[in-house]
C-alpha cells in the first residue's frame, strides 16, 4: 500500500528508543525525513547514527516537558523546513500507590505526557491548517480508557490526551488536518522486556511462562494474549499519518490487543 509519505518532514518526541525509536524506523521505510528527539545528547546522536543508513534522519535534544527547551525543539524543526507531521510521544509513568503521589509529581507527570504535546501542537497545528495539510498523532494508552490503581497519575494524564487530541480535531474542523490519538496497551519495548525478564528469574519461572500466566491473572480481556510488538503499534501510527487514512479523525486508536471490553 502506498502511503504517500515520501519526503514528509516528522518530528517524534521521545524517539531514541521504545516505540517512538520503532515509529521513526517505520516512517523512515516509507521515506519520510525524521527528526529525532530525545533529553540526552549521547542518545540523540546515536539513535541518528544508527537509522540514518535507512534515510534522512536529523537529531535536536530538548527535554520538552519544560516550555524553553520545547520552543527551542520547535525553533530548530523549523530551521529544517515545514513540519508534516508531529507525533507526540514523550511520557512516563511509575508504578506507586496513589496515596504516595506528591503535588510535584502529579505536575511533572502533567508537564511530561500533557504539556509537551499542548506546546508542540500550538505551535505547529495553524502553520498545518493554514498549508491546509499536516497530522497530530499522540500517544495515549488504554489506562486513559481503562484505569489501574497502581498508575492514577499516568491514566490521568492519558485521559487528557485523548481529549486534547478530539479538540484539536474540532479546532482544524474543515481542514485537511487530522489530530488522532493512538492507545497502545502492554507493549514489548526493549528496557520494559529487561524489566519482565529480571522479574521472571526471581519468581523462579520461564520468560514465557511468565507472560502468560501474567495474561490469564491480570489481563485476562487481553484478546491477543500477548505483548503488542513496538512494530505493531509504529505500524498504526505511520498509517495514521498517511493519505490513507484522511477520514480518520479525533479518533481514539486502540492498539492494545482487545483489553477494553467495548465495541466502541
Amino acid at each position: 500500500m502506498e502511503l504517500n509519505l515520501k519526503d514528509k518532514l516528522v518530528l517524534i518526541t521521545g524517539s531514541t528508543s521504545g516505540i517512538g525509536k520503532a515509529t521513526a524506523v517505520s516512517f523512515l521505510n516509507e521515506g519520510a525525513k525524521i527528526i529525532i528527539n530525545g533529553r540526552s545528547d549521547e542518545n540523540v546522536n546515536a539513535t541518528v547514527k544508527e537509522l540514518s543508513a535507512l534515510g534522512t534522519v536529523f537529531g535536536i535534544r530538548a527535554d520538552v516537558s519544560k516550555k524553553e527547551e520545547a520552543d527551542q525543539l520547535i525553533s530548530k524543526t523549523n530551521e529544517i523546513g515545514e513540519l508534516d507531521v508531529l507525533v507526540n510521544n514523550t511520557g512516563v509513568f511509575t508504578v506507586k500507590p496513589f496515596v504516595d503521589v506528591t503535588d510535584e509529581e502529579w505536575l511533572e507527570y502533567y508537564q511530561i505526557n500533557v504539556m509537551s504535546a499542548v506546546r508542540l501542537s500550538r505551535a505547529f497545528l495553524p502553520k498545518m491548517m493554514k498549508r491546509n495539510q499536516g497530522r497530530i498523532i499522540n500517544i495515549a494508552s488504554e489506562a486513559g480508557i481503562k484505569p489501574y490503581p497502581e498508575l492514577v497519575p499516568y491514566g490521568v494524564s492519558k485521559t487528557a490526551l485523548i481529549t486534547l487530541s478530539r479538540g484539536l480535531a474540532e479546532v482544524a474542523k474543515g481542514t485537511n488536518v487530522t489530530v488522532n490519538s493512538v492507545l497502545p496497551g502492554p507493549t514489548w519495548t526493549e528496557g520494559f522486556g529487561t524489566f519482565i525478564t529480571d522479574l521472571a528469574k526471581e519468581n523462579g519461572q520461564e520468560l514465557d511462562s511468565y507472560i502468560s500466566d501474567y495474561f490469564k491473572n491480570d489481563q485476562p480481556t487481553s484478546l491477543i494474549q500477548r505483548y503488542a510488538t513496538v512494530e505493531e503499534v509504529a505500524d498504526t501510527i505511520v498509517f495514521l499519518a498517511s493519505d490513507k487514512a484522511s477520514a480518520i479523525n479525533g479518533a481514539a486508536q486502540r492498539v492494545e490487543g482487545g483489553i477494553i471490553q467495548s465495541i466502541l
